[in-house]
């Protein structure tokens, strides 16, 4: 999978990190381990209990309700097995920050692996980091552009 990383900041040294700069720190580490296809780290990077968000699709075997770290941090290898990596993109156009909450907005695509079908469009990633680690994640994506290119049905 390829993404376009947003730029990172950094904190003076000695200085405590604000909640924004905290939160901006953890999000960058689950972009990295997102990419890297690191579920472990993922797994440590989600609270035991976490919001998510991702309109239920049953046709799309990767989008389906989730609630702990291990199954959020899951979704990224369910998403890659269904999918073909190396058409996989994601671009960040504005990555936002106010205390504990980030937003990250951008564009997505890739091959649905078992049709051969395209998918694209933008998206929204809102995240809340609350002592270090993800509490919320909601996605907000083109599902029907996933949806169709899961359908084997001819469009």
């Amino acid at each position: 999978m390829s993404v376009t990383p947003p730029t990172p900041t950094a904190t003076p040294a000695g200085a405590a990190p604000s909640p924004a700069d905290a939160t901006r720190a953890v999000v960058q580490e689950f972009l990295a381990a997102r990419l890297a296809g690191d579920t472990a780290r993922l797994t440590a990077l989600f609270a035991d209990e976490v919001d998510w968000l991702l309109a239920e699709n049953p046709a799309v075997p990767w989008i389906r309700p989730r609630s702990t770290a291990a199954e959020c941090a899951s979704q990224s290898a369910e998403l890659m097995e269904h999918t073909v990596p190396e058409d996989a993109r994601a671009s960040v156009d504005a990555f936002l920050v106010d205390g504990v909450d980030a937003v990250l907005t951008g564009h997505l695509s890739g091959t649905v692996r078992a049709t051969g079908r395209s998918f694209e469009g933008p998206f929204a990633l809102r995240l809340t980091v609350e002592d270090g680690r993800i509490t919320r994640h909601h996605l907000y994506e083109n599902s029907l552009s996933i949806a169709e290119a899961v359908s084997d049905r001819t469009r």
